[in-house]
């Protein structure tokens, strides 16, 4: 990805304007500390609860995450982009009238929709719980998560409200808002609930998470008064009733983008569904197969996923970018802009990929006091540098009307994980181990398959020198980290000792990013946030 670097940069730098540049920036480093602070309460809150009900509780709670990705899904349709989109060209030519149609009738079909979904999962939450997931004690943290849709329904049309109007503050504060009280109230919410047994505490934890969801809406709510210039309930029906053609723009732009999230969302819902099913063929009892699953997802993937807070930020703020380079006509723009996010990608996920192969058993040990997902990370920790370049590649393809590209790319992932999964889980060799290997090879699938349509569209290419200059760099602060951590301070406890390898890693990273000028001190500077905000 780092491949033809010094041609765009000899040939090719384009010049911005400040105010552009500013708000690019602005834009981007807002969610990308909102991200970090999010990703970092986030780890605090799956550490409490791993503490707290262990590895099979932990395995019901993340049986039940997925289901309630999936009904969110389908609840918010895609709308927040849409709204997103409309909110900013009615703002740019001063419409307030269409913007209150706008978000009279997204909050009518997010509302309408939350009602539906909310009975639909009270009325399965049984079945799916029994037949589906093998474990019918999961019908309890099911059965946690529902008053958490309607919250969310709303709560996605004010964040969609805001990000069009170039608002970024109150979505970022509300996401930290959220876990902090999540992270309050998880102790004594599975505390509370741990006596009645472990599913009782996993509904606990997923209760905090509804509370959470609660208090950022009742954030995003008090901002949306305070900055608001219109009044929704003011002759609601009346604008709902003359809000057709508003509804035809918000699904012409919504339905095309909820159609990969969509394949993602069914793809993990139907994930612990074929794990279980196929741990069972295998042979594997119900409750090992619960607890070897919660190994995977809730401890080995959200730790090898934490970097992904720079490219999903950094994915947000392309889209505008990108848009605006290809109503232009600045194909070069594109390309350039497209580099700069993958050399991101690749500074951030890269360090990424060397401290938690080399460090996955203190990392481990010291977060959740046992190391048995370890080798989870280690064995998918080096593939993950797809994962990290995977959002960028898909914002890029949003913003070049190439979203039905991206989700066909997505189904076919998708598919192949799901069939992989089965296919490699039944292995009594194998087991669950064979379901993270279908996860990465359905991850760098999609990445490359991404990667293809992008460079058939403006003809990207690869230089693979680069590549072997970035991954010596990776290799080379691996084995001093592996070095400093076996013999220069191993007479020192585990914490110190870990902290101070991984810091020696990634200094020894960043300066031969360096010397290899895979990165520029220039570069630096201008992504500097202190430099950003002095500015300022």
């Amino acid at each position: 990805m780092l491949g033809h670097r010094g041609r765009i940069y000899s040939l090719y730098k384009p010049q911005e304007s400040s105010e552009y540049m500013s708000k690019f920036l602005q834009g981007t480093i807002i969610l990308i500390i909102a991200g970090l602070i999010t990703r970092v309460l986030g780890f605090v809150n799956r550490i409490v609860v791993a503490r707290m009900i262990g590895d099979e509780g932990v395995g019901l709670y993340m049986m039940a995450v997925p289901t309630l990705v999936l009904v969110i899904t389908l609840t918010q349709l895609g709308l927040p982009v849409a709204i997103s989109k409309l909110v900013a060209e009615a703002e740019a030519l001063g419409d307030r009238h269409k913007i209150k149609k706008i978000l009279v009738v997204s909050l009518s079909i997010t509302c309408t929709l939350s009602v539906l979904f909310t009975l639909g999962l009270i009325l399965f939450a049984p079945v799916v719980a029994k037949t589906f997931f093998t474990d019918s004690r999961t019908i309890y943290p099911l059965l946690a998560i529902i008053p958490v849709i309607p919250i969310i329904a709303v709560s996605s049309v004010i964040r969609g409200y805001f990000q069009g109007k170039q608002q970024m503050k109150p979505a970022a504060y509300s996401q930290i808002i959220e876990q902090v009280v999540r992270i309050t109230l998880i102790a004594v919410c599975t505390k509370a609930f741990l006596p009645y047994g472990i599913e009782y505490a996993a509904a606990g934890a997923m209760l905090s998470s509804v509370f959470g969801e609660l208090a950022s809406l009742f954030y995003m709510v008090f901002m949306f008064k305070q900055k608001k210039k219109i009044t929704v309930r003011r002759k609601f029906f009346a604008s709902l009733h003359a809000g057709k053609d508003t509804f035809l723009d918000l699904m012409r732009i919504a339905l095309p983008t909820t159609g990969s999230r969509m394949i993602g969302s069914i793809s993990w819902f139907l994930e612990p569904i074929v794990v279980a099913q196929s741990l069972a063929i295998a042979g594997v009892a119900t409750a090992v197969a619960t607890k070897q699953y919660g190994e995977l997802t809730g401890f080995a993937l959200p730790l090898l996923m934490l970097p992904s807070f720079v490219t999903v930020s950094l994915s947000t703020s392309l889209v505008p970018a990108i848009s605006e380079s290809l109503a232009q006509n600045q194909m070069k723009q594109i390309e350039y802009r497209l580099h700069q996010a993958l050399r991101l990608s690749f500074v951030t996920g890269g360090l990424a990929v060397v401290v938690l192969y080399v460090f996955a058993n203190p990392v481990m040990e010291l977060m959740y006091g046992s190391d048995k997902a370890a080798i989870f990370v280690k064995v998918m920790a080096p593939f993950f540098i797809f994962y990290y370049f995977q959002g960028p590649l898909q914002a890029v393809l949003q913003a070049l009307d190439l979203a039905k590209a991206a989700m066909i790319n997505s189904f076919i992932g998708a598919a192949v994980k799901t069939s992989l999964i089965f296919l490699l889980a039944t292995q009594p060799n194998l087991g669950i181990m064979g379901a993270g290997l279908a996860i990465v090879v359905g991850m760098m699938l999609v990445t490359l398959l991404h990667l293809s349509t992008v460079m058939k569209k403006i003809t990207y290419k690869l230089h693979v020198f680069e590549y072997l200059r970035s991954f010596s760099v990776m290799g080379i602060s691996g084995f001093t980290g592996h070095f400093a951590y076996m013999n220069l301070f191993n007479s020192i406890p585990l914490s110190l000792r870990t902290v101070l390898s991984i810091a020696l890693t990634s200094v020894v990273y960043v300066l031969f990013l360096l010397l290899f000028r895979l990165i520029t001190k220039e570069e630096l500077n201008r992504f500097s946030v202190l430099r950003y905000f002095k500015r300022k």
